[in-house]
């Protein structure tokens, strides 16, 4: 297989190890997992499902926090190696574009990406249900609540790191109110962030147990030669409950609606004492990357059974090598609205 490209910036500091000698998939576990532990500040009870991204040559994040009052909000984190953190312990206080406060009652399992100088963190939030919000910043301190994106019910709101076709582009996961027995994967588009339309269905849930209840996706796509490369969750219903597995497809660079391949097999699955052992057993749930242009590095940061935050790597050429050749065709009706 020829070397894929990878558009996007160097990260020569971002975490690594190198695959394992008897590890036979192509994602494998941070070898010092998890990488954040119970009671991380004074107000919060556990950090999960999160995002990074490099800032200023060091890394910054925004990160879901459950608080000892059971009640998730959103943090913010910096570190210099992108593996242990600092935490701030008060949750961020949004503004809205007036400069009044504008709280959520809760905030959780956010995205955060970098589009033309300006950081975007998308979340689910609270208006009469969960919903997608969304918030901007430059610096990290002060954060400007937007339009909320959707109405309800909609999860795991995921931007694409540039236009498209003069566009912003987002992936969303509509749901209902509860611990929602169903999802697909939808996409939308805006000239402006506050406007969305071009609805079109990406992928629905099945092509394997793993992934028969519902998926959503997880981390930023990451703009390759080959495509759009979306890791994304996988949800089976067990007699005990529901497992949350990673699995990974590739989009067109063009038309994104469009699945060039994707995993018939999970990429990773619940298996270490962190990952089916916690407050949510048997929890894998990805959010955010880190991708090295040069390398094809990929760190995977994942929430692990709703109660650490853990790191898995694997690079662009194995991952979208696995998929071509373990892959299944269900996508989405991606042609029409209809």
């Amino acid at each position: 297989m020829s070397e894929i490209k990878v558009s996007g910036i160097n990260i020569p500091n971002m975490p690594w190890q190198n695959k394992p000698a008897d590890c036979s998939k192509p994602i494998w576990r941070y070898t010092q997992n998890p990488i954040t532990d119970w009671n991380p500040t004074p107000k919060c009870a556990r950090i999960f499902n999160s995002a990074a991204i490099p800032w200023n040559g060091r890394f910054a994040g925004v990160f879901r926090a459950d608080h000892i009052n059971g009640v998730p909000q959103l943090h913010v984190g910096f570190s210099d190696d992108a593996i242990h953190w600092k935490f701030e312990d008060e949750e961020i206080r949004f503004v809205d574009e007036n400069g009044n406060a504008y709280q959520p009652n809760y905030a959780y399992d956010p995205r955060v990406v970098e589009i033309d100088g300006v950081v975007y963190v998308v979340w689910c939030t609270d208006f009469s249900g969960p919903v997608l919000g969304i918030a901007r910043t430059t610096d990290f301190k002060t954060f400007v609540r937007m339009e909320n994106i959707t109405t309800p019910y909609n999860r795991n709101g995921v931007l694409f790191p540039r236009k498209i076709n003069g566009n912003y582009v987002i992936l969303t996961r509509p749901s209902d109110n509860g611990h929602t027995a169903f999802g697909d994967i939808f996409i939308s588009e805006s000239p402006d962030l506050v406007y969305w339309g071009k609805h079109r269905k990406v992928m629905s849930a099945g092509g394997g147990w793993w992934q028969g209840l519902k998926i959503g996706a997880g981390p930023i796509p990451i703009e390759t030669s080959e495509g759009w490369l979306l890791f994304y969750h996988g949800v089976s219903g067990t007699c005990n409950g529901y497992v949350y597995s990673l699995g990974a497809a590739l989009l067109d660079l063009d038309e994104p609606s469009k699945v060039l391949y994707r995993t018939g097999n999970y990429l990773l699955t619940p298996e270490m004492p962190y990952e089916t052992t916690g407050f949510v057993p048997n929890v894998c749930f990805p959010c955010a990357s880190l991708c090295d242009a040069e390398t094809g590095r990929i760190a995977i940061y994942y929430g692990a059974a709703d109660t650490y935050t853990a790191l898995a790597f694997t690079t662009v050429n194995e991952t979208i090598e696995y998929m071509k050749k373990n892959h299944v065709n269900v996508g989405g009706d991606n042609s029409v609205w209809r």
